[in-house]
């Protein structure tokens, strides 16, 4: 199944309905905001870091973050090399589940990496790799 559809569409209009921004945002709120009005194909990797770590639209998100990751699964996508995929690891279990073709291929792309790469990232990452290899297919 092809999941990068839409990639000239955003998340506001993938994902309605479309957020009003309250006025005391924070920056996060307001950065979120904006990400939603670009369009899929224009995001970045910082972005879908942020968007993943927020929990906003991941039927959308994961797809394209799992395209980024098949190619180079350590990428460095705003702070250390592999925060992207630590990002991915940590979804819900429920995200995840509606993608079961994308988390076979991750966990793939995985079990390829050297053991020494995954002992080396930080704030618990490898452990946290190891629970989401281990997860029930079922989430």
């Amino acid at each position: 199944m092809d999941h990068l559809l839409h990639m000239d569409r955003t998340l506001d209009e993938l994902d309605p309905p479309r957020w009003a921004l309250p006025a005391d945002a924070t920056h996060l709120v307001r950065r979120l905001h904006e990400m939603r009005r670009v369009r899929l194909g224009e995001l970045g990797p910082a972005d879908l870091r942020i968007l993943i770590s927020q929990q906003v639209a991941l039927p959308y998100v994961l797809p394209l973050t799992v395209h980024l990751l098949l190619e180079e699964p350590l990428l460095d996508a705003s702070f250390y090399e592999g925060d992207l995929l630590l990002a991915a690891v940590n979804a819900p279990a429920s995200a995840w589940a509606l993608l079961p073709d994308l988390i076979d291929r991750l966990r793939a792309v995985i079990a390829t990496l050297p053991k020494a790469a995954l002992a080396d990232l930080p704030r618990g990452g490898a452990e946290k790799i190891a629970q989401f290899l281990a997860r029930p297919e079922d989430g």
